[in-house]
């Protein structure tokens, strides 16, 4: 381990901080997922069991939501972080309310999850493990010698439909005394909430090459653009920088468009960058990589405000103007937001300026460098 010192939030005071060892981010996300299995498999476990014995006989009446609800009710707080717990049925159709800290949403009774990327997922195991039943207790991991986190999933991270941040669902099959599959508990999980490795991830140091997609063609001067990869994802690849903006402690990014990657200084070891390819910009689960780090106070760019400014950034890259947005940075502490166009052209601009200012003003002026082609 590498130890160094950095200034804190609020830059009063200077704390230690940990670096780990080089290795691929997909080691780190691997270790902090077995952890929140480990914190979550007992309670969600107890209380899918229970369910069981209540759905055996489900008909999806209202005494039997009724009970489901109460149920869920008794043991929400039991497990830690936990945003919504609720049950389906085995196709995905949620036969109970959702049970928040806040009560119970009713009208989420009846709601058809199957093609949300959790139950996607839930319900590919399931169908794999029906035809392979002799084999089906080897394929649940083992969480340490003596317990293994059987019909317990967690699914990988994703962005909610609503809010679009990063978030997570831990599934427990629900099976009657013979085995067959009932339905399923579901515990959703903002990513924000969840406890996470205090230790700064270390990229491993190695040559790495990106180049643009589709590429650009001239036709008479005019320069025109393809939507690359990440152009085709973008309100994913928005919903993870924020988070990692917000939550982060990242406080410098830098997004390439045309090469689908973005680089990242991050306050806990501001000297080195990291690079996020399209690979890690499009899994929600590589914010588990970094730890979780109160916004800093003597930002000038508000936390509310880094939503807007990427979704800005994303609109200009969208203009239909042959001159184009190849990469756009954000920089909180500097309050600013730094443009490079495929004229060759850049604007460092404060990011008020930038927030306030008519997207069609700066076709205008791209307009103008056009003309002088």
């Amino acid at each position: 381990m590498t130890s160094l010192y950095t200034a804190s939030s609020d830059a009063a005071s200077h704390e230690a901080i940990t670096l780990q060892p080089p290795e691929p981010v997909s080691g780190v996300v691997s270790r902090q997922r077995r952890a929140l299995m480990e914190l979550f498999y007992g309670p969600m476990q107890k209380i899918g069991l229970s369910c069981s014995q209540k759905i055996s006989h489900l008909d999806n009446t209202i005494a039997c939501r009724s009970e489901l609800d109460e149920l869920l009710a008794k043991y929400f707080n039991t497990i830690p972080h936990c945003k919504y717990l609720y049950v389906l049925n085995r196709e995905g159709l949620q036969v109970s309310s959702s049970i928040t800290r806040e009560g119970l949403i009713l009208e989420h009774c009846g709601r058809d999850r199957s093609d949300r990327p959790y139950m996607r997922e839930a319900l590919s195991v399931a169908a794999y493990l029906d035809t392979s039943r002799e084999t089906r207790y080897q394929q649940w991991p083992n969480l340490d010698e003596t317990t293994q986190a059987i019909d317990f999933l967690l699914c990988d991270a994703y962005i909610s439909q609503h809010a679009l941040r990063p978030s997570i669902t831990a599934i427990f099959f629900l099976r009657d005394h013979e085995g067959k599959l009932l339905g399923f508990l579901g515990a959703d999980f903002a990513l924000r909430d969840l406890p996470q490795n205090d230790v700064v991830y270390q990229e491993e140091r190695r040559a790495r090459h990106f180049f643009a997609g589709t590429g650009l063609t001239h036709t008479n001067t005019q320069l025109e653009h393809y939507n690359s990869r990440l152009d085709e994802n973008f309100i994913t690849v928005m919903s993870v920088l924020e988070e990692l903006i917000q939550f982060h402690g990242v406080f410098h990014m830098k997004l390439h468009f045309a090469s689908s990657q973005a680089i990242i200084w991050q306050m806990d070891d501001p000297f080195r960058y990291r690079i996020l390819s399209l690979s890690d910009l499009l899994d929600p689960d590589t914010c588990l990589a970094y730890p979780i780090r109160i916004y800093p106070k003597n930002a000038i760019i508000n936390r509310d405000e880094v939503r807007d400014i990427l979704d800005c950034l994303g609109r200009l890259r969208m203009s239909k103007n042959s001159i184009y947005l190849r990469s756009g940075s954000i920089n909180i502490y500097n309050g600013t937001v730094g443009l490079s166009f495929s004229s060759d052209g850049s604007h460092y601009i404060p990011h008020e300026q930038f927030l306030k200012t008519d997207l069609t003003l700066w076709d205008n002026t791209i307009n103008t460098v056009m003309n002088r082609l």
